[in-house]
């Protein structure tokens, strides 16, 4: 029986996933792709759509048998015992001092393009929008459903426009060019694009809420991620027709840029509102994911019991207040160390590609049949993304060997005082 209020419909969950995954991402990411692997980037879409779709297919299996606040650190848990469920979660949790800033500073960015904003101003943003996320998950879970339903309509409205006004696709750029000579650029290009396909993790904490969660979970979960890469294809083939990327000023403004070329310097305010939006659905997925995980935690003893306490709606109002201001230090952090976007979304990325590899393993465990084996092929392609990353990897994998330490130095602290009572 779930443990929370039961809400979400298909078409909901269809829409809190897609912006979840095009958030951040899709005014952004696309061009960062093109400048790292120029017209191979189209390739590199196509290859990172087939590398998800198996950890897609393996966490909607684990979210359909097994649906709960917890999300992937339960699953991990329930496969490995509970250290790995701890260690988990920690190191999910651990995205917030990298993940949140730089979805953040994306977000303000949106509005840097159409107004003369400082950086003081950008915080100020920052802030409200924690705090409209505060307001929005105070409310019933299918309000965000429906609020990032329209948000998706509206990105993907935003990319079709880009196509009829640009007259898409144009011969000079094929929608998948020669690829000879170009393999060796993909794996740069798929460090930075693989935060696009994150956010299936923290849609996995959803799944008690969904009122189908054996059919409806999975679909969702699916129909989400096709729609996502389909829309990042199409505005890459945008990006790179108008050549709109090449460094880090045009890369960041490259929707508004676009859209300027295209529709007039008046256009800006709809790429400004529009990205702006992306990302705030993409962050609010998150934010929800998180206190889901901080309640689940709590309610089931492993954390203090006061932020299990739910409010009238049913929702985990204090484990999400506790989410905000942890953002919103860790915001202040970033900006007075001047973090760029591109170094935090690569040592996020190493975070949610660790996640990812041990929920593939604990399919391995839990699932059986055919989607068992499917599982430990999801597994070795999470090695594979974990290898492209590189020495930006180190971060995950460092800050996991540490969290086991302290884990570890942890238990035996505790029998050391058992022992001594006793």
């Amino acid at each position: 029986m779930s443990r929370l209020n039961q809400e979400l419909g298909l078409l909901q969950g269809i829409g809190l996933l897609s912006t979840s995954l095009l958030g951040t991402g899709i005014f952004v990411v696309p061009a960062l792709a093109a400048t790292a692997a120029g017209a191979a980037s189209l390739w590199a879409w196509m290859l990172l759509i087939a590398l998800v779709l198996p950890v897609a297919f393996t966490f909607a299996q684990l979210g359909r048998h097994f649906p709960h606040a917890g999300g992937a650190p339960h699953l991990i848990g329930r496969a490995f015992g509970a250290r790995m469920e701890r260690l988990s979660a920690l190191l999910f949790l651990a995205v917030l001092p990298v993940g949140l800033p730089a979805a953040l500073n994306i977000a303000s960015g949106f509005w840097q393009a159409v107004l003369p904003i400082d950086k003081g101003a950008a915080l100020l943003i920052q802030f409200a929008t924690l705090a409209a996320m505060l307001w929005l998950g105070q409310r019933p879970a299918k309000a965000s459903g429906l609020v990032q339903g329209a948000i998706a309509v509206a990105i993907i409205g935003t990319i079709a426009l880009i196509w009829w006004v640009g007259d898409l696709p144009v011969s000079s750029q094929p929608l998948l060019p020669p690829i000879q000579g170009s393999w060796q650029l993909l794996p740069a290009a798929l460090g930075v694009m693989f935060w696009c396909f994150v956010g299936i993790e923290a849609f996995t904490h959803m799944g008690e809420e969904f009122k189908n969660p054996e059919r409806d979970f999975p679909l969702a979960l699916l129909f989400g991620v096709l729609l996502a890469g389909l829309v990042y294809w199409a505005c890459s083939v945008a990006v790179l027709s108008f050549q709109a990327y090449g460094d880090v000023q045009t890369d960041a403004a490259s929707l508004p840029r676009l859209l300027d070329l295209l529709l007039g310097e008046k256009a800006r305010w709809l790429a400004a509102i529009v990205g702006y939006l992306a990302c705030f659905a993409s962050m609010n997925v998150y934010m929800q994911g998180f206190a889901r995980l901080i309640w689940s935690l709590a309610d089931e003893g492993k954390l203090p019991a006061g932020l299990a306490q739910r409010n009238r709606h049913g929702v985990p109002a204090r484990a999400l207040l506790l989410v905000v201001l942890s953002c919103a230090l860790c915001v202040s952090l970033a900006g007075l160390l001047d973090l760029t976007v591109d170094d935090l979304i690569r040592y996020a990325n190493g975070n949610f590609v660790v996640i990812y590899l041990l929920s593939m393993a604990a399919g391995w465990v839990l699932l059986r049949g055919i989607w068992r084996w499917l599982a430990g092929f999801s597994a070795l392609l999470c090695v594979l993304v974990l290898l492209m990353l590189g020495a930006d990897a180190w971060y995950a994998l460092g800050l996991l060997a540490l969290l086991a330490l302290l884990d570890r130095w942890r238990e035996h602290r505790n029998i050391r005082l058992a022992s001594v009572r006793s």
